[in-house]
């Protein structure tokens, strides 16, 4: 049986990690998070989001590390299998770090 490739230009899954990045960058450092789900401006729940956004991060630094790996190390850009796991492991991780500050934000208002 033959299989069918999909040929994705590597480029698409590095824009879709760097727009994950930015999102979860705003809503943690540029107070996104904190306007969404601490509006009444209460301090335990800024300290909570903020316990939150540590556990999140380090999902957030997996991702960061494996977009970077993915173009860096020699092996995953002569690989495309090795590319597209460390890619979808990147996309992956920042998607589980948004759900955690997400969720997170939810019990934390």
């Amino acid at each position: 049986m033959a299989r069918v490739r999909f040929g994705i230009s590597p480029i698409i899954p590095t824009i879709a990690s760097f727009l994950l990045a930015a999102l979860w960058g705003l809503s943690v450092f540029a107070g996104w998070g904190t306007a969404a789900f601490c509006g009444n401006g209460s301090a335990e729940c800024g300290q909570r989001l903020a316990a939150v956004a540590g556990l999140s991060g380090l999902f957030a630094i997996l991702a960061a590390v494996c977009t970077a790996a993915a173009w860096v190390i020699p092996a995953a850009r002569r690989d495309q299998r090795t590319f597209n796991v460390y890619m979808g492991t990147a996309v992956a991780a920042w998607i589980v770090a948004e759900g955690v500050l997400f969720l997170g934000g939810l019990l934390a208002s």
